[in-house]
């Protein structure tokens, strides 16, 4: 039996009690550099609305030499259930930052010694802890190319499937992002080509209180303070360029905060206990890797995708990729887009994990909480050719297709996902506050990555089994405007990698 469309309403939310806007960014400021502290005024104003955790200390042992291994520093995870059954969520930190950075030179033996040293510092003054701040630095293609090749090429591991291929290789425009090699390709509302950035780092910062955030990146950048007290900023003399600072956020109920207080038109419409734009939880247990290790060069007995072995220069490092998207909500959220539409798009068809409720529009029209079932690597093929789908549909869903490359031999995800939710106009052409999705992964490898994003993208299986555009998952509602990838090394050498051997 067909589903029955209610009756879609969605009034425009004309007011909202103790309203905080989010300031817009001019782009006079951005190309003037003035990203750190546009960052900043967005940090301010999201942290009004953020509710501040009560977290305990987890765990009292030394940052782990995985930079990004954070499980022992952040809370358990727990069992959420609105209607759709149990599902295990855990979050990590309310607010990340993405700081962006070029070099104005080749650093040297000194510049290393001094950025360990402002690393160092900086967590002597914020605990590596959820209250405190997690720090990440990573670096892009641009950092090695000015290193000699011949250091380059002895120390980053290569692909065992082919040994001429460094892990680290730089991101491409995804099938289905706006670019001149995709002529086919045009987004409704935000038809934004994608830049492949050129930045020789990226500086991750993590913590649940936004305040944190925005005195290191004052403080990297010349304030002379530091949690209170007076601090003398590195002495970087002009090596760093920022180039953006990107904010997102990450809480239950918040985006519908935020949209709420920007008297968005389809704020009715944002699921209340999502922690995501799209009024899905994307924070399941059971869609990331069960331990860091399994992402890492040196890899696990169940994926071991690199030359690198433990002991190696640059073992326990991952490839970070970063992109920065813009979310159509209004076309997501429209009339003639029901729950089960969106949930479709979200998850899949074969079987529709969840039909939601009676009023399909009002407060996400259904359940926020949906498990990431794992339904094998030919789930995607299943749904596109409309195998026992929901009305019958040839249908593409983004967490099916994702699947199609994204585990290891054992079925576990092989990759360690860092994104959520953003709202600010960096790269919106009319200048306004938009939706984002501020992503992050860390895999084994870059071609890893650049396979799962196109198995995402389907584009294949669309074209074999006639899946209708509208049809095929999460792809026209996405606009992705940078994208780069980066190789983080182990914590022991996360200042300037590999200068000491030249």
């Amino acid at each position: 039996m067909a589903f029955k469309k209610p009756e879609p309403t969605c009034p425009r939310h004309e007011s909202a009690p103790n309203t905080i806007l989010v300031p817009a960014v001019s782009r006079r400021s951005v190309l003037k550099g003035g990203m750190a502290a546009a960052g900043v005024a967005v940090l301010g104003s999201l942290g009004e609305l953020a509710l501040k955790p009560e977290r305990e200390a987890w765990a009292t042992t030394t940052p782990p030499d995985i930079q990004f291994d954070l499980g022992n520093f952040i809370p358990p995870a727990a069992v959420f259930n609105d209607g759709a059954g149990n599902v295990t969520l855990r979050f990590a930190t309310v607010f990340t930052t993405f700081a962006t950075y070029q070099l104005t030179r080749t650093p040297n033996r000194q510049d290393q010694a001094i950025l360990e040293g402002a690393l160092t510092t900086i967590e002597n003054a914020y605990p590596f802890s959820p209250s405190g701040v997690f720090t990440i630095i990573s670096y892009g293609l641009p950092y090695f190319n000015r290193l000699p090749q011949k250091v380059v090429q002895g120390f980053v591991p290569k692909l065992l499937s082919d040994k001429k291929r460094l892990v680290l290789e730089e991101a491409v425009p995804s099938p289905t992002d706006v670019s001149p090699l995709n002529p086919g390709i045009k987004k409704l509302t935000y038809n934004v080509p994608v830049v492949i950035e050129g930045n020789d780092l990226a500086i991750t910062l993590r913590s649940d209180n936004s305040s944190n955030i925005s005195d290191i990146l004052a403080w990297l950048a010349g304030s002379n303070r530091l949690a209170g007290g007076s601090m003398p900023s590195p002495a970087f003399n002009g090596l760093l360029r920022a180039t953006s600072t990107r904010v997102m956020f990450q809480q239950i109920g918040m985006p519908r905060k935020v949209a709420d207080a920007n008297n968005l038109a389809f704020s009715p419409r944002v699921n209340r206990d999502s922690p995501m734009w799209m009024g899905f939880a994307d924070q399941q247990t059971d869609g990331s890797a069960p331990s860091a290790q399994n992402v890492t060069f040196a890899g696990s007995s169940t994926a071991q995708l690199t030359t690198s072995s433990s002991g190696q220069y640059f073992d326990n490092g991952a490839i970070q990729h970063l992109s920065h998207n813009i979310e159509d909500l209004v076309q997501f959220y429209a009339n003639d887009e029901p729950f089960t539409e969106r949930c479709q798009y979200m998850f899949r068809s074969n079987p529709i994990p969840s039909l939601g409720n009676s009023n399909q529009f009002s407060n996400g029209g259904g359940p926020a909480y949906i498990d990431n079932v794992f339904q094998g690597t030919d789930d995607a093929r299943r749904n596109a050719a409309a195998v026992n789908t929901f009305q019958g549909q040839h249908r593409m869903g983004h967490i099916s297709a994702l699947q199609r490359s994204s585990r290891a031999t054992d079925g576990s995800p092989l990759h360690i996902r860092m994104d959520g939710t953003g709202f600010d106009n960096l790269d919106v052409p009319d200048g306004s506050n938009q939706p984002k999705l501020q992503f992050s992964a860390f895999v084994p490898t870059a071609e890893f990555f650049r396979a799962m994003r196109a198995n995402q993208a389907s584009l294949d299986l669309v074209q074999q089994f006639g899946v209708a555009p509208d049809d095929n998952g999460l792809e026209r509602f996405i606009t992705a405007t940078r994208r780069q990838n980066f190789l983080a090394p182990p914590r022991r050498h996360r200042a300037f990698p590999l200068v000491e051997n030249t």
